[in-house]
Order: structure tokens, then sequence, then C-alpha cells
């Protein structure tokens, strides 16, 4: 009995230990860590004061501000809440239940893929910026409200037009749903990850920080480089030719 309470403690301890680890790079990765550090300091304190010292007083002014500090947290990170359990539903190894909450959605088809890649080849070859968003399990409706709605069939001519450099819906993201295009110049977040490269310009980010909180495929086309990047659960694949592009989109449908 006394053998199976110690291995419970000790599992007990690593999932915590693991959970203020993610805690930990969340914070980081959106540029609150100094925040986390500080709520990490203010509970090494209460628990020092009120379990070790046992000082009433003060020990009771800790355990009212610990019951208020928990509705003061949710309202502080609220946005970081939101993408944790963005993440957490997105999860590859939760996508099943995405897609049995959702069987009316679906990935672009084998056959829409390839005006995707011609166009943003061209478009790379011409060093028109353009910036695609490819809903895959999770739905992107949220992002479409954002943009212009287009809803048509999708297209090499219509994806190089709404790109076109003195195009009205040039700026933003195209988000393609259901194998149809059906906005334009959607508004994406931005990642507040601080080890992106600063060479990266305000398309990379946006498509590190949509793919951060959403299961999709961001593809980016440089119009200062020529070159065509896709992000994916937020790490962005660089440098990639029709074919990879292709492949990319393929396997992540």
């Amino acid at each position: 009995m006394f053998f199976n309470i110690a291995i419970m403690d000790i599992i007990d301890v690593v999932l915590v230990a693991l959970l203020l680890f993610y805690l930990y790079r969340l914070m980081k990765d959106s540029g609150s860590l100094n925040v986390f550090l500080g709520i990490l300091i203010f509970i090494f304190a209460w628990l020092f004061v009120s379990k070790l010292l046992q000082m009433r007083l003060l020990g009771s002014i800790f355990d009212q501000l610990m019951s208020i500090g928990a509705i003061a947290l949710v309202i502080i990170f609220q946005e970081e809440i939101r993408n944790f359990l963005r993440t957490l539903g997105s999860h590859r190894r939760l996508g099943f239940l995405s897609r049995f909450f959702s069987r009316d959605k679906k990935s672009v088809d084998a056959a829409d893929i390839m005006p995707i890649v011609l166009a943003c080849n061209s478009m790379a070859q011409q060093k028109v910026g353009a910036l695609i968003i490819v809903q895959r399990n999770m739905s992107l409706d949220d992002v479409a409200k954002t943009g212009e709605a287009i809803n048509a069939d999708i297209s090499q001519r219509l994806i190089e037009a709404v790109f076109f450099k003195n195009a009205p819906l040039h700026d933003g993201a195209m988000l393609v749903q259901n194998g149809r295009i059906t906005a334009a110049q959607c508004i994406l977040p931005v990642s507040h990850n601080l080890n992106i490269p600063k060479k990266l310009g305000l398309r990379h980010r946006s498509a590190i920080g949509l793919t951060e909180i959403y299961d999709a495929v961001a593809i980016v086309v440089s119009e200062e480089t020529g070159t065509i990047s896709a992000a994916i659960g937020g790490k962005l694949m660089q440098n990639l030719d029709a074919r990879k592009l292709e492949d990319v989109l393929t396997k992540n449908r």
C-alpha cells in the first residue's frame, strides 16, 4: 500500500513539473515570461509564509489574494488560455475528434492542389507577395469573418488576380475552405515567438501565428526574395519549390 502511494506521489510531481514546463514554454513564446515568473515567485512566497512559517495574519492576506488571483489570471491570460485549448484540440492524436464533429468539413482535394501550387510558383517568379491559408480539420470561420467573402472555385488565375500588386484585396490572407476560396484580405494573428528570425516579414509571422493556434497550412510567397514557404503547427518550412509545396499540401490534406 505504501509503495503504491509513493509511486502516485512521484507521478503527481512529474505531471506538475511537466505542466509548469509547458506553461513556461507557452509564456516564453507569447512574450509573457516575466509575468509567469512573477506569479511563480508569488506562489512560492505564499507557500513559504502560510505552510512553512504558518504566519496567520500575513498568511490570511496571501490566501485572499490567491482566491482573487485565480480570477485575475483568467482575465490576464485569456488569450493564452484560448490558444492552449485550441492547440490541444488541434493536436494530431486528437484529430479524429475534429473529423468526427466536423464531418461536413473537408480539406482541399488533390485536384485543387495544383492551381494553388502553380499560382504560388508563378507569383514567386514574379516576386508577387502572397499569403494563402488552407483549412484542414479545424474550422477557420472566425478567420473568414475578418476578410471579404469570395466563395469561388479554386483557380490559378483567380489567386494571381487577388494578389496582383494593385488589386484591392492583395493585402491580408486568402482563405481556402472545403475546396473553395471563401475569403480574401483576412486578418491573421501575428506570432510573438522571439525565436523567429528578424529577416522574416509580417506575412511569415502571420503564417506562423495562425498555425500556432489553428490546424491549417499557411503558404507564404515572399515579395522581397521570391521564395515560397509553408507554416504548419507553428513551424516554418522555407525555400520550397513547386514539387515540395505540392508534397506539403498533399500530405497535410
